[in-house]
């Protein structure tokens, strides 16, 4: 019987494309009246609230009030605006390689679950990318309040598949300390190292590319 495979998102489906990110949030800085290096620093410091409490237009309020700044909801608006666009620029593009092997494993009867420590604007984009239709299940710790590296996490995907954790394989770059949070889970782990070596102190097997995984 296949193994169901569940996948990390950013830096194992799609590049996490950091430099962008911090452009972005620089250039939402301008339209709510705050310094953007000072937003940018901030966005940093607080990514486990951005990923399990707060949607994109509560960030920039909060953040903005600890600059000092009331911005306007017309300005908040359209920063939250360019974070949305990011999004949806970061999930479209997903590599037509990468498709072929999710394809493959579905076609090979793999069922497949996503696990991303994602703010509410990649769980907004979610649905209308290519990628989705390709899952069976998909969890955002935005969605849940749970993140990674909580076992209860990955729990939640093997419930959406209908299958406990000790059966998955899950499939992740390293980042916020997935493995070994998937590894406690009870789900055996393959590292990538497509997009970035995140966790090179993981002593487990690796893909260099998700076209290396056996269907």
């Amino acid at each position: 019987m296949p193994r169901p495979v569940v996948f990390d998102l950013y830096n194992t489906l799609v590049d996490g494309a950091d430099d962008e990110r911090d452009r972005v949030v620089a250039d939402m800085a301008v339209l709510v009246g705050v310094a953007p290096a000072e937003l940018v620093s901030l966005y940093h410091s607080t990514w486990r609230e951005r990923l399990v409490r707060w949607n994109v237009e509560e960030t920039l309020r909060i953040l903005a009030g600890r600059l000092g700044a009331v911005p306007p909801e017309a300005a908040v608006a359209r920063a939250a605006q360019l974070r949305r666009g990011l999004a949806r620029r970061l999930l479209d593009t997903v590599s037509g390689e990468t498709l072929s092997v999710l394809d493959a494993l579905r076609a090979a009867g793999h069922r497949l679950a996503l696990i991303s420590n994602a703010t509410s604007e990649t769980a907004e984009a979610w649905p209308s990318s290519r990628l989705a239709a390709r899952f069976d299940a998909a969890v955002f710790s935005c969605e849940t309040g749970l993140a990674k590296p909580d076992p209860a996490i990955y729990h939640v995907a093997a419930a959406r598949l209908g299958v406990p954790a000790t059966e998955c394989v899950f499939v992740g770059d390293g980042s916020d300390d997935e493995l070994t949070g998937a590894a406690a889970a009870g789900m055996s782990v393959l590292r990538t190292t497509q997009f970035r070596d995140s966790a090179p102190q993981w002593t487990g097997p690796v893909v260099a590319a998700l076209s290396d995984l056996d269907a």
